[in-house]
C-alpha cells in the first residue's frame, strides 16, 4: 500500500515540476512589461535588456530621420526622464513632436531600441463624455 502512495506522490511531483519547467521556459523570455520613461530611467540598469512597452511623450524637436530611408532618432519623455530612441520602419499618422507614444523594444546602453513596427501614437479622443445636460434624453 504505502509504495502505490509513493508512486502517486513522485507521479504528481514529477508532474508539477514539469509544469513549472515549462511555465517557467515560456514566459522567461515572452515576458513584456508596460513601463513609462520616467519609471525605467530612473534605473535603467535594472530594464537593461529587458522587453519593454515604454510610455511617453516625443520631446518636441527631436525626431531626426536620416535623409531616403526610414531610419529615426528621436527622444522621448516623460516626468523630466528623457531616453533617445532608434527605429526604422514606417511611423503612424500621429508620430509628430509632442505626441503621446508606445514603444515597443529594449532598452540598450545607446538608448531604447524600437522592434519593427513597434511605434504606436496614441491620439487624443475623438469621443469625449457628454457634458451633463446635454445628452439626448428621450
Amino acid at each position: 500500500m504505502k509504495s502505490k502512495t509513493f508512486k502517486i506522490a513522485l507521479t504528481a511531483l514529477v508532474l508539477t515540476l514539469a509544469f513549472a519547467g515549462l511555465l517557467y521556459s515560456s514566459l522567461r523570455d515572452g515576458t513584456e512589461y508596460y513601463k513609462h520613461v520616467d519609471e525605467v530611467m530612473g534605473d535603467p540598469g535594472a530594464w537593461n535588456g529587458k522587453r519593454l512597452q515604454l510610455h511617453g511623450y516625443i520631446v518636441d524637436g527631436s525626431i531626426l530621420q536620416k535623409p531616403n530611408t526610414l531610419q529615426y532618432r528621436f527622444q522621448v519623455q516623460n516626468n523630466g526622464r528623457m531616453v533617445t530612441a532608434d527605429y526604422t520602419g514606417i511611423v503612424p499618422d500621429g508620430f509628430k513632436s509632442g505626441s503621446e507614444v508606445v514603444l515597443k523594444g529594449r532598452l540598450g546602453p545607446q538608448g531604447f531600441d524600437v522592434e519593427p513596427g513597434g511605434v504606436m501614437a496614441k491620439c487624443p479622443s475623438k469621443y469625449e463624455a457628454a457634458k451633463p445636460g446635454t445628452g439626448n434624453k428621450g
